[in-house]
């Protein structure tokens, strides 16, 4: 049975490859962000990313406190235990739900 990481996993390689797909009909080459696989502590945009949804959205997530974060001086940084907690606890509420 896959863990709430795998589905995360899952969720942010598919969200990237949707975007890969859309950039590639519009004709438009993004560049991706850079490797978060190593790293502890991730941009708003980064968590995004790994989320699948978008900015803003992340940024009201970090607002409400529904997406924990930390600020170092100016800067806001999700820990990548955060993002996985906050998928985890999705799941959770959708197979809960379901059930």
């Amino acid at each position: 049975m896959p863990t709430a990481d795998d589905i995360t996993q899952l969720a942010a390689t598919l969200a990237q490859l949707a975007e890969r797909i859309a950039a590639q009909e519009a004709g438009i080459a993004r560049p991706s962000l850079r490797p978060t696989s190593q790293r502890v502590l991730l941009t708003v945009e980064e968590a995004a990313e790994r989320l699948g949804i978008g900015r803003t959205m992340t940024y009201r997530l970090v607002r409400t406190g529904q997406l924990e974060s930390v600020q170092i001086g100016r800067l806001r940084r999700i820990h990548t235990s955060a993002v996985d907690a906050y998928a985890a606890e999705l799941i959770r509420r959708a197979t809960g739900e379901a059930a």
